[in-house]
């Protein structure tokens, strides 16, 4: 028994080291943005995807590139467009001759078969090609013609997107919204990050990040997070965090009663634990706590709700809504 827990505690310590030196590489290039970068990594971890929301020229572009030079893997960007179709992005039948005369369809594969997917600026695209990423992002599999064809290994879509009052953007669906395991909104940098990013990119030769691992090592990395236990009490106080969301709920805090419409689905609920998971195993702690669950909320749940006319009316954020349900739900006893 003691054997086997200090072999568990040799894998957690290479979990850090691991998401350590990746954060360094990342680092090489992206200036700042510590919250961001810790954010998507600890969703890449999890298996979730990730949607960031920024102006345009903030960096969400070279993240998710550098991220992928670091991994080893497989990288394919797609630019999303209102004349974008769902076959640009999952692939379509094609007819062949053989050698023989005879005509068959082949399957084509699209860019969405890869391992870290860029797709940038989503919200420009048509809601009929934006739901074309739906299945893969759940099921990690694309149906066409009947025939579905699943996307092996490791699978990650980082999509950017610009805030919605800005001209020529379609708001995302409520169910594509919950398939991404967080949303992060990249804030524009400091004076003194300004001019690291001026002289890092006005230079001669750009710094670029080396491969450390594989996909597959991210893959172990997320069934080891997994096995971290979660008492009772923590899991119930988690919950209580999502009940408190819905306007409908008699625990609902005041502002979800006000301003909300719908609080957010079970998926943010499984979103706060695993990264509570992994928030716990960078702390160096070997249990989930209620100030992980915390310290995970707003990413995992702020594009889980949606606001009401009076929220929108008032320029409620849901954040705004988060604070107060985090202050609201009184922590079970231990």
């Amino acid at each position: 028994m003691d054997q086997s827990l200090e072999q568990m505690r040799e894998r957690l310590d290479r979990f850090r080291a691991d998401v350590d030196a990746l954060r360094r590489e990342i680092g090489k290039v992206i200036v700042g943005q510590d919250e961001i970068v810790a954010g998507t990594i600890t969703a890449l971890v999890a298996g979730g995807h990730v949607l960031l929301e920024g102006v345009p020229g903030l960096g969400k572009t070279l993240l998710v590139r550098t991220l992928a030079e670091a991994l080893q893997c497989r990288f394919a960007r797609i630019q999303f467009t209102p004349d974008l179709m769902p076959a640009d992005l999952i692939g379509t039948n094609v007819m062949l001759e053989t050698p023989d005369g005879h005509r068959n369809f082949d399957f084509q594969p699209g860019p969405i078969f890869t391992n870290v997917l860029l797709a940038d600026e989503v919200n420009r695209a048509t809601p009929k090609t934006q739901s074309a990423l739906l299945e893969a992002m759940q099921e990690h599999s694309v149906t066409v013609a009947g025939t579905t064809h699943r996307l092996g290994g490791l699978f990650f879509v980082l999509a950017t997107q610009n805030p919605l009052e800005m001209e020529g953007t379609y708001p995302l669906p409520e169910a594509q919204l919950d398939r991404f395991f967080f949303k992060l909104l990249v804030g524009f940098p400091s004076t003194d990050e300004m001019v690291s990013i001026l002289a890092r990119t006005t230079a001669d030769d750009e710094p670029r990040a080396e491969p450390l691992f594989s996909g597959e090592r991210i893959v172990a990395m997320s069934h080891l997070a997994r096995q971290i236990p979660v008492a009772d009490d923590v899991c119930r106080y988690g919950v209580a965090l999502v009940m408190a969301s819905h306007p409908e709920h008699p625990q609902a805090s005041p502002l979800a009663k006000r301003f909300v419409r719908y609080g957010s689905s079970p998926r943010g609920a499984q979103a706060m634990l695993l990264a509570a998971k992994i928030h716990a195993i960078l702390d160096h702690r070997y249990h989930v706590s209620r100030d992980d669950l915390r310290a995970v909320a707003h990413n995992a749940l702020r594009h889980r709700l949606i606001l009401n006319f009076e929220g929108q009316a008032e320029n409620v954020a849901p954040d705004d809504v988060i604070d107060d349900v985090l202050k609201w739900v009184k922590e079970p006893p231990s």
